[in-house]
């Protein structure tokens, strides 16, 4: 696992699009910042909208993965965390990342296991951001079955 450099120029995806655009210095790109809305469907996400679906892409994905994987889908699951990892448009973020995954690598023995390690490291990063910690029990309602109160039906 490679770092990604040191990149010193602040990217969209390692900051919120306002910071991104006041970063660029230019009295017209915040000009249409400002006037355009912030949630243009259109336009690069920014990192919490790159975060946001991040996650949810792979909690859903580990919710669906084989109750008992093969041997060789338990090791492309692992390929996919570090290389997913080293590809990660946030440099910051995938640092980080792969100096979790060094801590706590990827549990691939059934999706109950992937599940519960996912959320262990997704709870690592809110941590660290200060974000509320996610109750690990609802993992496959969240991203798999739908919550018990039928809000999802």
């Amino acid at each position: 696992m490679g770092s990604r450099g040191t990149e010193q120029e602040l990217c969209r995806a390692c900051s919120a699009f306002k910071s991104w655009a006041k970063a660029q210095n230019t009295a017209q790109k915040q000009e249409k910042v400002e006037a355009s809305p912030s949630k243009n469907k259109s336009c690069p996400l920014d990192i919490e909208e790159l975060g946001r679906s991040s996650w949810n892409m792979l909690h859903t994905m580990a919710a669906y993965y084989p109750e008992k994987p093969t041997k060789e889908q338990q090791s492309d699951m692992k390929i996919f965390f570090y290389t997913f990892s080293n590809f990660y448009p946030c440099h910051t973020c995938a640092e980080d990342f792969q100096k979790d995954l060094k801590e706590m690598p990827p549990e691939t023995q059934s999706a109950e296991k992937l599940s519960q390690w996912l959320c262990k490291m997704h709870n690592r990063v809110n941590e660290k951001l200060g974000k509320p910690i996610f109750d690990c029990s609802k993992v496959f309602e969240r991203w798999k079955d739908g919550w018990k109160d039928g809000s999802c039906d």
